[in-house]
């Protein structure tokens, strides 16, 4: 990566970025940190602002010929799509990547997500364009997954090869702060139109406010990566193969072992992160008569919760090692599994206690889950098979996670989505006692 002034393929974004730096030396850790929280901020509040509208906007906008329960299914297979075009994305801007430089790529990728989403705030319903409105909503979402998969930076690799030995988990947490943060925001947008307008507003106007935000988020987020990226730490570390992008298919040759392990051994985390954030709000929609702004509250305050308790992930996983605290977190979410039903159906206080319980574990677990295996890549290959291991984690534990939970709850109960929950924790035990390296490689 040379200087601005030789390299053709900057953007105007990275030259500012780069006079800032330039301005400031050198940029430390706790720099970098804040990088990775708002970069994740905004890729999670997308997700978030999405994930919502599929369970209190499309099922009456998109699909309004449907059943509440058949439009909900059909907005959760069309969510999924956006995990299934992530690898495609991957593939296809690491090559920009190669080619043109990682400012180019992620101006790109970034204005592809706010676009994508930004579009969706325009949407018309079904009564308007009939069922174009589902296509439309499809695109929108592939065109997300697709941005997703250019937004990998390596930040997060490059902070924690910036961390001290002894405080590698307390670095490894600090990107996934961005979930928590972001759900706050995203339940709290949703809350307040909900209990200020009337229903027929909030369908017709009110629900595509947040997507406008989200497309304003992703500019401030593009600015406070680049700031990083065009570092000179950032450079060196390129320069010496440690954040240079590898081919995808020469990669998944070398670490095809290392990228199915590492994306099976957080599974019961990310199962668990739809458990408490989307589903549970797409059953309080279709089963219960509770206002959803009282739920979208509830789940604001757990997320706070969750905030605290990846904060908390840090400190253990410094203490007894990430991969102990992750095979002790997926026995917490095995017995959560059995409990989690019973909660969740148990009335006003069974929910908050679920909501509570299930953001503990989630951040006791998620807090720990990036880049699990990733001192097992080589560092040629360590930039792209940590992208590919994060896109192959969320399409397996989490992209089909609200249709299938919601799909086996509704024709066998509840108790069949903890079920599935307990599957995941199981997985993750498994992933974790194959994978003996971790163990001396990664405490």
């Amino acid at each position: 990566m040379t200087s601005a002034t030789t390299t053709p393929s900057s953007t105007s974004m990275e030259r500012d970025a780069r006079n800032v730096t330039a301005r400031d030396k050198r940029v430390a850790p706790g720099e970098i940190a804040i990088g990775v929280i708002i970069g994740r901020t905004s890729e999670f509040f997308d997700f978030f602002v999405y994930a919502i509208a599929s369970c209190i906007v499309f099922p009456a906008h998109v699909f309004p010929y449907l059943s509440p329960l058949s439009g909900t299914l059909w907005s959760f297979a069309i969510f999924a799509l956006a995990f299934v075009t992530r690898p495609i994305g991957s593939f296809i801007f690491m090559a920009v990547d190669r080619a043109y430089g990682r400012g180019v790529k992620l101006t790109i990728a970034l204005f592809l997500l706010g676009g994508s989403t930004a579009f969706i705030a325009f949407l018309p319903g079904y009564e308007t364009i009939g069922i174009w409105s589902a296509v439309l909503l499809a695109a929108f979402r592939a065109g997300q997954g697709i941005a997703l998969g250019g937004t990998w930076d390596g930040l997060a690799s490059l902070l924690s090869l910036n961390a001290p030995s002894n405080k590698r988990g307390w670095y490894a947490m600090m990107p996934q702060l961005g979930a928590p943060i972001a759900l706050v925001v995203a339940s709290g947008l949703f809350a307040f139109f909900l209990s200020n307008l009337s229903q027929a507003d909030f369908l017709s106007w009110g629900w595509r406010y947040p997507f406008f935000v989200a497309f304003a988020i992703n500019v401030v987020a593009l600015f406070a990566r680049l700031r990083i990226v065009v570092t000179h730490e950032f450079e060196r570390l390129f320069e010496a193969r440690e954040l240079q992008p590898s081919p995808v298919i020469e990669t998944v040759q070398k670490e095809g072992r290392n990228i199915v392990i590492g994306a099976f051994a957080p599974l019961a985390s990310f199962a668990l992160f739809h458990m408490v954030t989307v589903f549970p709000l797409s059953w309080i929609a279709l089963y219960t008569d509770q206002p959803l702004e009282r739920f979208l509250v509830i789940e604001a305050i757990g997320a706070c919760v969750g905030v605290l308790a990846i904060i908390v992930s840090g400190f253990v996983a410094d203490m007894v090692g990430r991969r102990a605290l992750l095979a002790w977190s997926a026995l917490g979410i095995g017995i959560f599994s059995i409990a989690a039903p019973l909660l969740l159906s148990g009335g006003e206080l069974a929910e908050i206690a679920f909501m509570i319980l299930g953001f503990i574990l989630l951040g006791l677990s998620f807090g720990q889950s990036s880049g699990i295996v990733a001192s097992n890549f080589s560092s040629a290959t360590r930039y792209t098979a940590s992208a590919l291991t994060s896109d192959l984690a969320w399409l397996v534990g989490a992209g089909f996670a609200p249709l299938v939970a919601l799909l086996l709850s509704s024709n066998f109960g509840l108790a069949a989505s903890g079920a599935y929950l307990l599957s995941g924790a199981i997985v993750t035990g498994l992933a974790l006692f194959i994978n003996k390296e971790l163990a001396g490689k990664d405490r």
